[in-house]
């Protein structure tokens, strides 16, 4: 026998059934992931899908919604479903090698930009660990002048960052290594040090990663969460190298996780490093360092 052929159903009825599948799977904000499911799903606008309850829904879109939520009900994120997400009102494609951009990284860019005036000669940017290179693409934007080199040991990752460049048309601005942090550099920095380098390491202490969310803990990779025993081993690293690698008043800013500010902000005065700001995230949570070398001389590494 063949498969029976839904009926068409109303738009608002589809939705409802969508959310509430959703909500019975424990996800956080049901209503807003079926709309942005359903847009992709259906092809519809979000205008539609506010204001057109009543237009019936062939059976095709149904299935095609239905299977994108059954995915989002077994926790797997919208935007490794649609395979992209919005970070600084760009759009980027995510790969299973890169992490999916947050909101909450969005106060790293913004904290880089308050100490990287643009204008002057061309600013050259390192991006460590770079991911989707959505940091660094999203400076890149606000800063017309500027060159960046990302840097990912995940090749996946690289050609992520790199398809990112552009489909963004940044390619001319931008470059990406695979490698292990700084080793990728042993040789030097290409075209000489960096006026910046940001970062959003692996925080995570390692015996917390059990327990993170489902979103988290399954499709984000590991690599990319595991900060070592406590969290901080990125920082130590970043606070040995980060003099070698930066001119002299040269900007490190990095994302940390809630609760780590304060010593992250440690091991770079330990490490020769003027730490210029702790800065909060939209949801009063610690969430970003900047610190620069020493005016007039490097930091020693």
């Amino acid at each position: 026998m063949s498969a029976a052929i839904l009926p068409p159903l109303p738009l608002r009825t589809v939705l409802k059934a969508a959310e509430a599948r959703l909500a019975a799977a424990g996800c956080a904000s049901p209503r807003l992931d079926v709309r942005l499911l359903a847009e992709e799903a259906l092809g519809w606008s979000r205008t539609v899908l506010l204001l057109e309850g009543d237009r019936p829904v062939p059976a095709e879109a149904q299935a095609a919604l239905a299977a994108f939520v059954e995915r989002r009900a077994a926790r797997e994120p919208v935007s490794r479903i649609l395979g992209k997400r919005e970070f600084w009102s760009l759009e980027f494609r995510l790969a299973p090698d890169t992490l999916d951009p947050r909101p909450d990284t969005e106060t790293l860019v913004e904290t880089a930009l308050r100490h990287l005036p643009d204008g002057g000669r061309p600013r050259r940017l390192l991006d460590l660990g770079t991911g989707s290179g959505c940091i660094l693409l999203a400076l890149l934007s606000e800063l017309p002048g500027a060159w960046g080199l990302g840097v990912d040991i995940a090749p996946g990752a690289a050609r992520a960052a790199a398809a990112n460049a552009r489909h963004l048309g940044f390619a001319g601005r931008s470059a990406f290594l695979v490698g292990s942090w700084t080793d990728a550099l042993a040789d030097g920095a290409p075209g000489g040090r960096f006026d910046a380098i940001v970062s959003n390491p692996p925080y995570i202490p390692a015996a917390d990663i059990a327990g993170l969310e489902p979103e988290v803990r399954t499709f984000d990779p590991l690599r990319a969460l595991d900060g070592g025993a406590d969290g901080l081993a990125p920082y130590r690293h970043l606070a040995k190298v980060a003099g070698g690698l930066l001119i002299p008043g040269g900007l490190l800013a990095v994302e940390h996780g809630a609760g780590q500010g304060a010593d992250v902000a440690a091991l770079f005065t330990a490490g020769g490093l003027e730490v210029l700001e702790r800065v909060d995230d939209l949801a009063g949570h610690d969430r970003v360092v900047a610190a620069r070398t020493p005016p007039g001389s490097p930091a020693s590494s």
